[in-house]
């Protein structure tokens, strides 16, 4: 008896291994559900894909016909053998990380990656001094997405970079610090006392939990916050206010 197979879901192979995925899934998505390692930058569960740093190289091999292509925005459609780690894709892949590492040479994470795939010396070319970033955008469309829009990609050519309006402090950053928890390099620095944090050139107060003590978040990124959800500003971390609210709910319904 044929074993029933919904319409949606595609038979696939990778590295040899039969697997099913969800058609139109990308690539990425199917490979890690399955449990195949395929190394990512530029890619964020929380923001769409985008194909930027092209380390998720894999082959494909459709009708006899082999293509490289990016996983993270690769949508799987019909029956296909996969290989994430052919030769193929690691000498593509190397050149991929040696052009990252040329780009950013100061970020620890790339220097990983070429030690991981044995990257070829790319000495002869000049890299960009001091550099981290790797232009992958994740920190403007993170930002972006809450609405302040406080940084995005300024000049070009080798100038290219994420920055704010002229390189001033942004009126509208909150300094929530959205931007540097999507960075998959560690580009973006910030400092934080007991009272303040500093990023993209500008002070922020921070709040603190009246219960626990615990830093909330900067007044602006609360203010924001509030405005949003319609509610009032909140002075009481999420800990304190889920106690807060069950200790409400004990002593309504006598269960204390």
């Amino acid at each position: 008896m044929t074993e029933f197979q919904p319409d949606n879901q595609i038979q696939i192979e990778i590295n040899g291994r039969a697997c099913t995925c969800t058609k139109g899934e990308f690539l990425l998505e199917a490979a890690r559900r399955n449990g195949f390692y395929i190394p990512t930058l530029c890619h964020h569960p929380g923001i769409a894909e985008q194909g930027c740093c092209r380390v998720c190289l894999a082959e494909v091999v459709e009708n006899e016909r082999s293509k490289i292509v990016v996983s993270c925005v690769y949508p799987v459609e019909k029956p296909c053998k996969v290989y994430t780690d052919s030769e193929r894709v690691k000498e593509d892949r190397k050149v991929v990380l040696m052009l990252l590492a040329l780009r950013a040479p100061e970020s620890t994470e790339i220097q990983a990656l070429c030690r991981q795939y044995g990257v070829m010396d790319g000495s002869r070319f000049k890299p960009i001094e001091g550099e981290k970033c790797i232009m992958c955008g994740l920190c403007a469309r993170a930002c972006a997405s809450l609405g302040t829009g406080a940084i995005s990609t300024v000049l070009r050519g080798t100038s290219k970079k994420i920055s704010t309006p002229y390189d001033e402090p942004s009126d509208v950053c909150v300094g929530c610090l959205s931007c540097t928890r999507v960075c998959p390099v560690d580009a973006i620095p910030y400092t934080e006392d007991e009272t303040k944090r500093s990023i993209w050139g500008r002070e922020f107060p921070l709040v603190h939990c009246q219960e626990c003590g615990a830093v909330i978040g900067t007044r602006e990124e609360i203010a924001l916050a509030a405005g949003k959800s319609g509610e009032e500003v909140q002075d009481l971390c999420p800990e304190c206010r889920k106690k807060k609210m069950s200790d409400v709910m004990a002593h309504t319904y006598g269960t204390e």
